[in-house]
């Protein structure tokens, strides 16, 4: 059997984040400042965003960091994350963003996930089940990418509660909380959601502390 590739270390002190989502950047900027690691949004830079052709989270995020990497020429990590609906089949998953719409109004996609979930009889809470998934994609600019993908569990309630974080969080509640995401502290939050359980495995194998 050949040996596994190691992962390619990363040992910079800025790194682009393919992101134009403000809310993202600050939790990734907030993962990452700790290693003495300045994040530098697309946004500032900026660089286009491409068209999210991929199917699944990985792919969009290896897509987005590939095409910062190639046009900054440094070193990029992009994100690819929504929310999966169990009685939903899934949705609105990769097209989390999309059911925002252009003005990327989450009160109004946030309306969109329990409106199907009133449609499908999903009324008490243990038929109301979800999970985020969140995709890290790191990219060089020579091509070579490192992605991980992290989940956090829980049940969505309406109506939305507190205005922490950003997207879906205030319709999330995770698994053993009694509060929403959108009413916890960034801290807390950083510690159990999906962002941090990719991130946590992105550090391991690519970071040098």
């Amino acid at each position: 059997m050949a040996p596994e590739t190691p992962s390619r270390r990363f040992s910079g002190k800025r790194l682009i984040v393919a992101s134009h989502n403000p809310g993202k950047v600050r939790e990734i900027g907030a993962l990452i400042e700790p290693y003495g690691i300045t994040p530098v949004s697309a946004g500032e830079l900026g660089l286009a965003e491409p068209e999210e052709t991929g199917l699944t989270f990985i792919a969009n995020a290896e897509l987005k960091a590939h095409a910062a990497a190639e046009a900054s020429g440094e070193p990029t990590l992009a994100d690819d994350s929504g929310l999966a609906v169990d009685a939903l089949g899934g949705d609105p998953g990769i097209y989390s963003a999309r059911w925002a719409g252009p003005a990327k109004d989450f009160a109004l996609a946030m309306r969109k996930v329990n409106d199907g979930l009133k449609a499908a009889g999903a009324d008490a809470p243990a038929s109301r089940g979800a999970h985020f998934v969140c995709a890290l994609s790191l990219a060089w600019p020579d091509g070579h990418v490192e992605s991980f993908e992290g989940k956090v569990f829980g049940t969505l309630v309406w109506p939305p509660r507190g205005d922490q974080g950003f997207g879906y969080d205030p319709i999330f509640q995770a698994n053993g909380q009694d509060i929403t995401f959108g009413e916890m502290a960034s801290e807390a939050k950083h510690a159990m959601s999906h962002r941090a359980d990719a991130f946590a495995q992105l550090m391991v194998a690519v970071f040098t502390k």
